[in-house]
Order: structure tokens, then sequence, then C-alpha cells
């Protein structure tokens, strides 16, 4: 007898942030029938829609007064039709990891009575967030800090992560030198021309050392950081890379923006890491992500107007000169690891569903 599985309505949209934890809770609700509801022309149409329905609803945020008229129309717009769907898949519920796409998902299923839970995956919660979180039936944390913001409400789960941070597996396709200690460098989708800068310019003296560094440019960044750079057998710049847990766990020291996915894959995998924020991010919440990790000892920070390439370069090497700083230093962020979240964040929703 085939029983008919309860259909969940899953909005993520935009940035691998957004999508990436969305897609792990759905790994774990293997016994709902999941429907996916995005934004035309962004991410998930490569990501999900191989594996989920999904549906596109036109909606945006309310950046600036000028756009407040359109941005106000879409969302009434989109919300009527979040909740003629809701009610065709006969929906028990909605899961939302923030966004733009969260408004009119969390307004479609309370006007239906439909439970609500809502993923924030920063430690400054977004501004939608802080919004529409008096609305929700559970609210989950990425981060413990992020309840200051929002009136003690809240579940810390951890955000999400990809499967493979979850334990060491050989790092292939790419050639390092076995004995070699490595940076890898990340730059982060949203832009990196200043932290690349840096990188190229401190590359000589890393190279010098013996030290090789893997540096994800970002794919709009690769050719101009490929003309800039020393060619040498122990620098490796790559647009991007998909496996990036093997790459994670044959790093000795981790570069990278701080957007909460990239904190979050840093506990998992142990890493110690220097964090340069984002300089241009909504409420300059990167650097509330980074500072999770420097309070505890588990990374350093600076912002990337602060850089000096001298410093910054003589910094990395003193790191190198001190291996059990950098041991000291990833086992900290180990210690702040949630590697169950997708799990925990799954189970939120389960008891929303009614039976």
């Amino acid at each position: 007898m085939n029983v008919q599985k309860k259909s969940i309505l899953i909005a993520a949209s935009g940035t691998g942030g957004h999508i990436f934890p969305a897609l792990a809770v759905a790994k774990e609700l293997q016994e709902f029938e999941i429907h996916w509801l995005g934004v035309p022309g962004r991410l998930e149409e490569q990501l999900v829609a191989k594996d989920y329905p999904l549906t596109k609803v036109s909606v945006e945020g309310l950046l600036r007064p000028s756009q407040w008229l359109s941005a106000g129309t879409k969302l009434v717009r989109s919300t009527f039709q979040v909740r003629s769907l809701l009610q065709k898949l006969q929906a028990k519920a909605v899961f939302s990891t923030g966004g733009y796409i969260a408004g009119p998902s969390i307004l479609a299923a309370r006007s239906l009575g439909i439970p609500v839970l809502l993923h924030e995956s920063n430690a400054l919660p977004g501004k939608v967030t802080r919004f529409l979180a008096p609305l929700v039936d559970s609210l989950a944390l990425g981060f413990d800090e992020a309840r200051e913001h929002l009136k003690g409400q809240g579940t810390w789960v951890g955000t999400p992560f990809r499967e493979d941070c979850l334990a060491p597996s050989p790092l292939t396709g790419i050639e390092v030198p076995a004995e070699a200690p490595v940076i890898i460098v990340i730059g982060g989708s949203q832009g990196a021309r200043g932290l690349n800068q840096v990188i190229v310019d401190s590359l000589p003296d890393w190279i010098e050392r013996g030290i090789f560094t893997v540096h994800l440019t970002g794919q709009g960044e690769y050719d101009r950081v490929v003309a800039a750079a020393p060619k040498s057998p122990y620098y490796l710049p790559l647009p991007f890379w998909n496996q990036m847990g093997p790459l994670y766990y044959r790093a000795d020291l981790v570069i990278a923006r701080a957007g909460a996915g990239t904190i979050t894959e840093l506990m998992a995998t142990g890493r110690p890491s220097i964090l340069v924020p984002y300089p241009f991010a909504a409420e300059d919440h990167q650097t509330f992500n980074a500072q999770t990790l420097v309070r505890r000892g588990a990374a350093l920070m600076f912002q990337e107007r602060q850089i000096e390439r001298t410093q910054f370069s003589r910094l990395v090497l003193e790191l190198f000169d001190s291996p059990q700083t950098l041991r000291t230093m990833g086992l900290k962020a180990q210690s702040l690891a949630k590697p169950n979240a997708a799990q925990d964040t799954a189970e939120l929703l389960r008891k929303l569903v009614s039976p």
C-alpha cells in the first residue's frame, strides 16, 4: 500500500550560503515530498532544479527608497502566488534559510496557518530574520550569539554544511608536494579584489619559504590574478573548487572571507584561519561572524582596509614558525563545531509537521 508523502516547501534562494544549508537539511527529510521556492535567474536553478521541483517567484529587497514601491508590489504578488502553491501542495510546513524569498513564504504560510521553521546562519541576523522572527513557529540559529539580536529567541543548532567536511578524505585533482605546508585562500563569490591583491603581493615571501598556496580567486577575478601573480610550482590559482572538504583538511592555514558557510566549514574541519570580512556585506555581518572565532582564539581577523602587505605576509610566516599555535587555533575552532546541524534542523522541522 502506497502512502502519499506529506509535502514541505523549502524557500532558499540566491547564494550558496542560503542554498547549501537547505540542501543539507532536505537530504535528511527523505520521508517528505520536498518542493522548492526560488527566484528566476539565481543559483538555485543550477543547484536545486535537478533534484527537486522548483517554483520561481519574483521578489527583491527593500534596499533603497526608490525601490520600495516596486519591491512592495512584488512582495504582495509573490505572497499570493506562494499561498496558492501551498494550498495546491497541501504543504504541512515551510522551511526557509532567510533572504528575500523568506518574506513571501513566511507571510503566505502564516495566512494559511501552516507552521514555519526559519534558519538564520549569521551571528548578526539579517533584517528579514529580525523582522519576521516573531511570525515563525521555530527559529534555528547558526551561532548562539544571534540570540542577542533576537530577544533571546531561537535554538542554536549550527549551520548545516557539506558532507565532505565531516571527516578527512584524500585530496584528488590537485598536486600538492607531500611535505609542503599549505595555505588555502578562499576569496568568496561576492568580490575579493582587495584580498586577492594582498595574496598576490605576499606570494614571493611564501614561495621562498616553500609554502604551497591554493588560491580560489573567484571566477571574475581569475584572469586578473593569474596575470599579476608569480609563476611557481608552489602556487596554484583556481577560479573555484568543488571538493572543499578534502581541500580544507589538507590546509595548515586558511585565509578567507567570513561568510557563515565558510566559518561553519572551518569549525567542522578544525582549521586555523585568518579572516578578512567582505567590507560591503550588509550591516558588516561578516565581521560579526569572524568575531565568533576570534574571541575564542580560533582565528585572527583583518579588516581589508587595514591590511598592509608586509605586515600580513610576516604574520603568516610567524604562524608557520609556530606549528603549535596553528594546532591550538584549529582545535579551538573544532570545539565550536555542530556536526549534527543538518539532522538537528530537520528534527525541528519534523516537530512542526502535524501527525
